[in-house]
């Protein structure tokens, strides 16, 4: 049976592998975001409880 024949397969693994491994990474971790996070202030924010006016 031809499929049960690993030479092929095994080196398509095997190949596909180092594609994933060597070349991917790479390019996804040479991506840049389009809009850059900017800091947020460290100024405490002014916070008050709301009065409900039917509680």
């Amino acid at each position: 049976m031809p499929q049960l024949n690993p030479t092929p397969w095994l080196a398509i693994m095997i190949f596909s592998w180092l594609v994933f491994l060597i070349i991917v990474p790479p390019k996804i971790m040479a991506h840049l975001f389009p809009n850059e996070p900017s800091p947020q202030s460290t100024e405490a924010l002014d916070m008050e409880t709301w009065n409900w006016p039917w509680l």
